[in-house]
């Protein structure tokens, strides 16, 4: 009989080599996994904090909706790309934007409720202690609420003191106790943070500090559904079919450019001149486009099972040929995550091995495992910044050139499959 520690041992590898989240590198492990709960919340899983949290809320009211259609809703999918070179610690990290609006929580959070039909109250609350009182409320109520929590302070993701403010996803709060709260963060156990520590994660970052969006019950009928997966269609069309080279597609196109451009300042043969921080930034790359980082991947898998849905819903058959050419667009993101972090390369798998090994720990145990992840954690940036050492006098011509090309395919064929997504949608 398989212990459970060989059981996580199995999922963690897999993770490791495939890139997956922890729900489908366990499914193909040892099959669909059952339904966990806590104190009559249900834990439901997901693969987008965003996404997922408002699914979670839904799914715990008695909705029958997924999260494909949520994230639908929403708009589906976005572009951006950022590459922050930070003085402190000489690091530098690639940001990928991959969900529409992905730099607007708030907007985003406003406009998908809408298009489901959900109703709302959105809360700022200036001050630490009435922000927390006013979650404790809600919660003694029994309304869960999504929040924004800066990553860093919440502690379970063990992340170093230098990404102190950087943000996070959103999570739910769903239940509280005399000093503690418990989040659902996509997992199949609770987590527990103790209120003072919450509290200062919720008012870190300044553009969100302290929002809160408590969620009212729908109707989430086929028609409703049907609609908002409409409008969701025409606003992801529209939003990346601009020309914007920051928010939409040609984002892609700019970092294509930026990978082998010799003048520009933000370009990568400049940046990386001096070596340093190498390693981080294609872990981050790496850790953005596949689905066992804290995000959950490109998402283009996410939309093609939105696709999917669409397509039934709205009697368009279209839209579920196009599903296929999504899934063949998120293979080729595996591709440019894998040739920016290749596993042959020892330093790199051991960096990939620690990433699953926390993401597994927070996924499967929650807060029961956070002295193993504290542990993987504090290995992963000692090996990190090992990494960095190591890369400081690599070769980076042929490196950055191969993955400007895998990038300048991306963008064009991203670009052909959203001018089939507006033209099926007209």
């Amino acid at each position: 009989m398989t212990s459970k520690k060989q059981l996580k041992a199995r999922i963690r590898a897999r993770m490791a080599k495939t890139g997956e989240s922890y729900t489908t590198a366990r499914t193909h492990v040892v099959g669909r996994a059952e339904t966990h709960s806590d104190t009559g919340w249900r834990f439901v899983g997901g693969r987008h904090p965003s996404s997922a949290a408002i699914t979670a809320v839904l799914v715990n009211q008695g909705a029958v909706v997924s999260e494909p259609l949520v994230f639908l809703a929403g708009g589906g999918i976005g572009a951006g790309y950022i590459l922050w070179e930070f003085k402190h610690d000489h690091s530098r990290h690639v940001t990928l934007g991959f969900r529409n609006q992905w730099q607007y929580h708030d907007r985003w959070m406003g406009k998908t409720l809408g298009r489901l039909g959900v109703p709302y109250e959105e809360h700022r609350t200036a001050g630490i202690r009435s922000a927390g009182d006013r979650l404790a409320a809600e919660l003694d109520a029994g309304r869960p609420c999504v929040i924004l929590p800066d990553r860093y302070h919440l502690g379970y993701w063990r992340l170093p003191a230098s990404l102190d403010g950087h943000g996070g996803g959103p999570v739910v709060a769903y239940r509280r106790d005399e000093s503690g709260v418990y989040l659902d963060d996509r997992g199949q156990a609770p987590i527990r943070i103790p209120r003072e520590r919450l509290d200062a994660a919720r008012a870190r970052v300044g553009s969100y500090r302290n929002v809160t969006h408590v969620l009212g019950e729908a109707k989430l009928d086929e028609a409703a559904l049907a609609g908002a997966a409409r409008e969701g269609l025409r606003d992801c069309a529209a939003h990346l079919s601009a020309a914007s080279d920051s928010f939409s597609l040609p984002a892609w196109r700019k970092w294509a450019r930026l990978l082998v451009d010799t003048r520009n300042a933000k370009a990568w043969p400049k940046v990386f001149a001096d070596g340093r921080g190498l390693a981080g930034a294609l872990l981050s790359v790496w850790e953005g486009a596949e689905p066992v980082g804290m995000d959950g991947g490109n998402l283009r898998e996410l939309f093609a099972d939105s696709l999917d849905e669409a397509a039934l819903l709205l009697a368009e058959p279209g839209l579920a040929g196009l599903a296929g050419r999504f899934r063949e667009i998120h293979a080729l993101w595996h591709e440019l995550a894998e040739a920016a972090l290749p596993a042959d390369v020892p330093e790199f798998a051991r960096i990939r091995e620690l990433t699953a090994a926390i993401k597994e720990s927070v996924m499967a145990d929650g807060s029961a495992g956070g002295d193993e992840a504290a542990a993987a954690g504090r290995l992963l940036w000692q090996a990190r910044a090992a990494a960095n050492d190591s890369l400081a006098a690599t070769d980076t011509a042929a490196l950055f050139a191969g993955l400007s090309a895998r990038v300048g395919a991306i963008y064009e064929a991203e670009t052909a499959a959203i001018a089939r997504l507006a033209a099926l949608i007209r």
